[in-house]
């Protein structure tokens, strides 16, 4: 058994592995709600070690969202189990729409193209919304991208398609390049995140503010969420990573 498993790490060390991570700091785009990070040196070397100290929101930079962050009485970020947290990696590449429309939705229609050219999604996978928007970074304003009367615009994903990921397809997380899982226009209209609602009521968790999704195959790649074992957190900052087939 050891040995297989030895064999099946030299494997994976031999693929290409593609970071899906910002690296943040206080500068860094965040949830308009939440203040900047702040990082402090505490000693130096001059002290014979050099530490800091951090404070930001659990859901900063490159983030996961535990179910709780939405869902009363469900699971903490601690309570995720570590087979959980490697999944499949389906990529559903929706960039040249986001770039045309800024407001834009996943539907369901465009699910089923996906898998008229890529097979049927999987399920127990780990669904990614490419929208390219990560190539905003590291600018708060193009994020944001308001209008002349101070309204966000940025894709995502519609309750349409959530619901059939996860009732037809069966996949168990999501994620996207976005602050949120809805579109901007989504949750203008109806007033709250009812997308980002749904998917962590199937308690499960989703990652955002991914990045490097242009790098990475429709399927095939497997997907790695790193992440801090904080006690009771409902998300924190996460190092995501796919290895390509």
């Amino acid at each position: 058994m050891s040995n297989e498993l030895l064999q099946a790490l030299k494997l994976i060390k031999e693929k290409e592995w593609i970071d899906l991570t910002h690296t943040f700091g206080p500068d860094s785009p965040h949830f308009a709600a939440f203040a900047a990070a702040e990082f402090k040196t505490l000693f130096t070397h001059d002290d014979g070690f050099f530490a800091q100290s951090f404070t930001f929101p659990g859901q900063y930079g490159t983030h996961l969202d535990a179910p709780i962050h939405f869902v009363r009485d469900a699971r903490y970020l601690d309570e995720l189990g570590l087979k959980e947290l490697v999944l499949p990696l389906i990529v559903i590449d929706k960039s040249e729409e986001a770039a045309a429309d800024a407001d834009y939705s996943l539907s369901v229609a465009d699910i089923l193209a996906f898998e008229a050219e890529h097979g049927e999604i999987e399920a127990g996978s780990f669904v990614a919304l490419r929208t390219d928007w990560s190539k905003r970074w590291p600018s708060q304003e193009r994020f944001e991208n308001k209008d002349a009367d101070g309204n966000n615009h940025a894709p995502g994903w519609s309750m349409e398609a959530l619901e059939f990921l996860f009732r037809q397809r069966g996949v168990k997380a999501i994620g996207h390049e976005t602050f949120d899982t809805d579109s901007a226009a989504d949750y203008t209209k109806n007033g709250a995140l009812l997308g980002e609602y749904y998917v962590l009521e199937r308690d499960t968790y989703q990652v955002e503010l991914l990045k490097n999704l242009d790098l990475v195959p429709p399927k095939g790649a497997v997907i790695f969420n790193i992440v801090p074992k904080a006690e009771r957190a409902s998300g924190f900052p996460v190092r995501s990573f796919a290895i390509l087939p």
